[in-house]
């Protein structure tokens, strides 16, 4: 309860997650999106390497179920769960950020003209970047924090109460979760507890995904 920029919607309790997935190690790319959709639907175009943004949680399910029919059965593609997320994104931490707990420009891509919990303001570059642009966390994943949001598979609702073991979310409800933070946001919307959801239909130029697998 005392991370700065805590908010109510987030409630710390213990999540076992027991069965192994994969997650990939950076967003979506422009460029993967456009060889399997046949179009780029990304605010920020003609960047083939940083993430596709500005698409719906709707438009992921097409682009999943279409990459899937590629693998042949191989491999089965998908969102990862709220809680799959967190866990990959905090690389085995405990603090708002898998570094620590200030962040500055040089570690994330967001509106860094606004400190965070005492840290110096920094660079707003009003853009996307290259999805491989900053250090890897510690289970060797790409920008979890900043530059786009991330689509989960998630409806967005409550935590549950005490400890739970594979969640999935609340049963029924009018949003999807977004995780990560984004090029446009503030530092306290890019930390590992941070919540958000959004109508599955809505498209932004902010949002984007991150397959999981397995």
């Amino acid at each position: 309860d005392e991370e700065h920029g805590h908010q109510s919607n987030e409630t710390q309790h213990q999540v076992t997650i027991r069965k192994g997935f994969y997650l990939a190690d950076t967003a979506c790319t422009q460029a993967l999106w456009s060889t399997v959709m046949e179009k780029n639907p990304s605010e920020f175009k003609d960047r083939p390497e940083n993430p596709v943004d500005n698409v719906s949680w709707d438009e992921c399910q097409d682009f999943i179920s279409r990459a899937n029919k590629t693998l042949h059965g191989q491999f089965k593609l998908r969102l990862p769960s709220e809680s799959e997320w967190e866990y990959a994104a905090r690389g085995g931490s405990q603090t708002a950020f898998w570094w620590g707990d200030t962040i500055t420009s040089e570690q994330a891509n967001y509106d860094a003209s606004i400190p965070y919990n005492k840290g110096p303001a920094g660079e707003y570059r009003e853009q996307t970047v290259d999805v491989l642009m900053f250090e890897a966390n510690d289970f060797g994943l790409f920008n979890v924090h900043g530059n786009v949001r991330e689509w989960c598979q998630d409806w967005y609702g409550p935590y549950p109460e005490g400890s739970v073991a594979d969640p999935h979310g609340a049963e029924q409800g009018r949003n999807r979760v977004l995780r990560g933070g984004s090029w446009f946001y503030y530092p306290q919307s890019l930390r590992a507890a941070d919540r958000d959801g959004q109508r599955p239909d809505i498209r932004h130029g902010i949002r984007g995904l991150r397959l999981a697998g397995g």
